[in-house]
This record gives C-alpha cells, sequence and structure tokens, in this order.
C-alpha cells in the first residue's frame, strides 16, 4: 500500500485552488481519499485539509514540490504521515478522570498519539502511569520554584520531541514564556463555568446558584488564561433535583469526551487556527 499523507493549508481566498491542490496531487499519482475546505469570507482566508495516498514520490520530493505551488498562492501549509501517531506529553494534578480517559483510549486504539510521558505536581497517578508503561515525572510546582519546574517540564517534552501537550486537569497556570513554547500544541481542558466561578469548588458554586447548565471546553493554551482558541465544547442539563456530586460527576464526564474529542481531532490534524478561533474539520 502506498504511503498516505496529510496536507493542511491556508491562504487568502481565490479561485482555482482546490483545482490546483487536486490537479498538483494527480499528476503525482495521488489518490484523494479525504478532502474538506473552508472559504471565511468575514476573513478573506482559505482552508484545506486533503488526506492522500501516493507512492510514486517520496515524502522529501512532495515537500520540494509543494513549497513551489504553495508560493504561488502564499499558502502556509504542512505535510504529515498519517501513519505517525502524534507524540504525546500529558500534564496533570490531582484529578485523574480525563488522564485515565486518554490513556485508555490510547491504548484502545481509539487516538493516533503515543503518550510518551505524564509530568505532575503530585504524585498520585505515578501508579496509573505504570500499569500503562508509560514514564512519570512528579516536578513539584511552588511560587518560588515555578522558573525551574517549567524548565524541566520543557525538558521532557523537546526531549520526547512531543508534538502535542495535552493539560488534562493541570491546575498550574503556564507562563507567559512556556505558553509561547507550546504556542498551537498545546491543549487545555476546563468547566464551562468560567468566568463566572472562579477558583475552588466551581461545582459547589454552581449548585448555589441553581445552574441549568454544566458543560467543558477544550482549547489551545495561550497567555490570555482560559481564553486560547477554543477546539470543542459540550453542555450537560442539570435541575433543581441534582446534588453536588452529581453536577461534579456528570461535569467529569464531559470534560473528559470533550478534551479526547480535541486530542483526536488535533492528532488527525484536523485543526486549523484561523486567528483567535479554530477550523475543524471533523
Amino acid at each position: 500500500m502506498p504511503p498516505v499523507y496529510i496536507l493542511t493549508l491556508s491562504c487568502p481566498d481565490r479561485p482555482g485552488i482546490v483545482h490546483a491542490v487536486s490537479g498538483f496531487l494527480l499528476q503525482r499519482g495521488g489518490n484523494i481519499e479525504e478532502a474538506a475546505q473552508y472559504n471565511d469570507h468575514g476573513t478573506g482566508l482559505f482552508f484545506m485539509r486533503v488526506q492522500f495516498a501516493c507512492g510514486d514520490h517520496s515524502e522529501a520530493a512532495l515537500r520540494e514540490q509543494i513549497a513551489e505551488l504553495a508560493a504561488e498562492f502564499r499558502m502556509s501549509w504542512k505535510l504529515h504521515t498519517a501513519a505517525d501517531p502524534m507524540k504525546t506529553v500529558i500534564l496533570v494534578s490531582k484529578e485523574g478522570h480525563c488522564l485515565n480517559d486518554l490513556l485508555f483510549r490510547w491504548k484502545s486504539g481509539l487516538l493516533a498519539i503515543d503518550v510518551r510521558a505524564i509530568v505532575s505536581n503530585h504524585r498520585d497517578f505515578y501508579q496509573l502511569a505504570a500499569s500503562y508503561n508509560v514514564p512519570f515525572h512528579h516536578i513539584p510546582v511552588t511560587a518560588a520554584t515555578k522558573a525551574q519546574a517549567e524548565a524541566k517540564q520543557l525538558e521532557i517534552i523537546e526531549s520526547e520531541g512531543a508534538e502535542l501537550v495535552v493539560l488534562a486537569r493541570y491546575m498550574q497556570i503556564l507562563s507567559n514564556d512556556l505558553c509561547t513554547q507550546l504556542a498551537g500544541r498545546a491543549i487545555n481542558i476546563h468547566h464551562s463555568f468560567l468566568p463566572s466561578f472562579k477558583g475552588a469548588k466551581p461545582y459547589y458554586q454552581a449548585h448555589d446558584r441553581g445552574v441549568k447548565l454544566i458543560g467543558a471546553t477544550a482549547h489551545y493554551v495561550t497567555a490570555d488564561l482560559d481564553e486560547g482558541p477554543i477546539i470543542e465544547q459540550d453542555v450537560e442539563r442539570a435541575d433543581h433535583t441534582d446534588t453536588v456530586d452529581d453536577l461534579t460527576a456528570r461535569g467529569r464526564d464531559t470534560e473528559s469526551q470533550v478534551l479526547a474529542r480535541a486530542v483526536k481531532w488535533h492528532a488527525e490534524h484536523r485543526v486549523l487556527l484561523n486567528g483567535h478561533r479554530t477550523v475543524v474539520f471533523k
């Protein structure tokens, strides 16, 4: 079977882009297996994701030739080998529902990732990591040691060649510098009560206010806390009969599902940044 590639691109919108890309692949013996496109009339930008099989040219040759096409259309583009799982590092604190869910989905073959390491500021999940044969790194974080801790985290991320960093309920605010270092490759998950119910015990606060919706948001990490480009969101209904424990359990389930979808789409190169928003080719 010929290797399968995924080409993602964005550029100023103009007639002939789809024709040029499909014709380019046809001329090189490529067979398009999946294609999606989006024209953002607000920004005048065009976005496209194409999955294709091609055995007539090497990846290096394809990259060189795509670069020539991209120059003509002023494209920002990336080419990925579909068979390669995305190297991933997961950060977690003391709530393990998202971590446990991601590890199970990964080992079940439901996520195109390769979990290379788990980093935590607590020791709670070292046994869970060991059960999946994943290296566990305990890096405590205090106000006085934050810079050194983040340097260690970044060293692990880079040494593992991580293309994706998942904050699976990692309850530490990343510095602006680390956010910049991880731009476009770090995904966070949080409850969707923000900014209404900040701080500790948000589900207690929500229960006290009698909320009728609970939910979760997965987004890319930026220096603007919890305001990065949104990848996925979901909600669940709540009513007056729900206890705090009910809301918390339902919220954790929603967080796990939303984060898993965001990780899946990112790992399959289905998410393209569009300024402070995202284009998601599901």
